[in-house]
């Protein structure tokens, strides 16, 4: 039976005679065991549980054709937030016979979901396609660029300092800002191979479970906005840098997912919370550590700047504000949040003001960048 059969039927049955705008939850239940609906478990799920959130184990009627219909779920969220019970707690960590692919999955919507009504949501109606392809596409990209410098350079440290490396057309330097694919391009270029083991370590660590969770849009507007808002941050803030390195895509990633984390605290149920996130900021800061040293202390001598570290920092501003909004909208349509298009808006008016310094600012400061390559 399709789903238009099966809103015909619950018509039919006259389920709300009196126009109360509930049904029984039982009522309803007992329909879909005569009748053989083929209604997913999850959703079953959310009703025993919206049941359970007031006293007359009742279901909003207009709430159960739009949980039937695939409609977002926030209204039934709530209803069962306000409420004074939810899904059971252990119900999924203890569910046996998975096989390896749904206990990764499991574990996925452990270590991303604060919720336990969400992480059931996810669970059961997760599929492997279409799989998480942006993360795993930019770190290979980023792989095979390495690769190619390196054995081209045959240098695999500190390829900054290569005087052919810079001439590459995907670094960003501030002598050739005309040519705008380059305030992108950049995170397919880094310094070492210490700072690619490092960013895509935690891209697919991080990276692609929330891919799995929040789907490929969500994750890849907030990778590339973390990406722009860096080299756009370090032409405003260090006119004479350029920038190589996907950090400040990955740190808008781990800084979104880590307030998630924090703010969620209590829910949070992954293992080891603690640690992991100590040894998360330990790994962070030691790589701006060394970003700030390359700028300010290069071991050896060069012949113009070394990249910033500002795009570090721009990166986990945008996470923190951009990717905390979308992190806490599972579920949600995030043009329906006002605090979504309060984000939009100021970062709409940050590359707005990026732009007109990068046309303007240099020549009327008199800005003395070094000459490009």
């Amino acid at each position: 039976m399709d789903r238009s059969s099966l809103l015909q039927l619950i018509q039919e049955q006259q389920l709300d005679p009196e126009n109360t705008g509930f049904i029984g939850a039982d009522t309803f239940t007992g329909l879909v065991h005569s009748h053989e609906l083929p209604l997913d478990p999850a959703k079953l799920d959310m009703l025993v549980a919206l049941a359970q959130s007031n006293e007359r184990g009742q279901v909003c009627y207009q709430e159960l054709v739009d949980l039937i219909s695939s409609k977002r779920s926030s209204s039934f969220k709530r209803a069962i937030a306000n409420g004074q019970r939810a899904l059971p707690q252990d119900g999924m960590l203890d569910e046996p016979g998975l096989g390896v692919y749904k206990r990764f999955v499991r574990y996925v919507a452990y270590e991303i979901l604060p919720r336990e009504v969400d992480r059931h949501w996810y669970f059961y109606r997760h599929r492997s396609c279409p799989p998480p392809v942006f993360m795993a596409s930019v770190t290979l990209a980023q792989i095979i660029v390495f690769l190619c410098y390196g054995a081209r350079l045959n240098k695999w440290v500190l390829q900054t300092y290569h005087p052919e490396y810079m001439k590459s057309p995907l670094v960003y330097h501030p002598g050739h800002r005309a040519r705008a694919w380059r305030f992108l391009t950049y995170m397919f270029m880094h310094v070492g191979l210490e700072q690619l083991g490092f960013n895509a370590l935690l891209q697919l660590m991080i990276g692609v479970p929330l891919e799995m969770v929040h789907g490929l849009l969500r994750i890849s507007l907030l990778y590339l906005a973390g990406v722009l808002a860096g080299s756009l941050t370090v032409s405003i803030t260090d006119m004479r840098a350029p920038v190589v390195g996907g950090s400040g895509g990955v740190y808008a990633l781990c800084s979104a997912h880590l307030a998630n984390v924090v703010m969620n605290w209590a829910g949070m149920r992954c293992p080891y919370k603690l640690l992991r996130m100590v040894l998360a900021l330990v790994c962070m800061s030691s790589e701006v550590g060394r970003a700030v040293w390359l700028r300010f202390s290069p071991p050896l001598p060069a012949s113009g700047p070394q990249p910033s570290f500002m795009a570090h920092l721009a990166g986990a501003v945008v996470g923190v504000s951009m990717g905390l909004t979308i992190l806490r909208s599972y579920e949600e349509r995030l043009r329906d949040q006002c605090g979504w298009w309060v984000v939009l808006l100021a970062y709409g008016t940050f590359l707005l003001f990026a732009i007109f310094w990068n046309i303007f600012a240099y020549d009327l400061l008199g800005a003395h960048i070094p000459p490009p390559p």
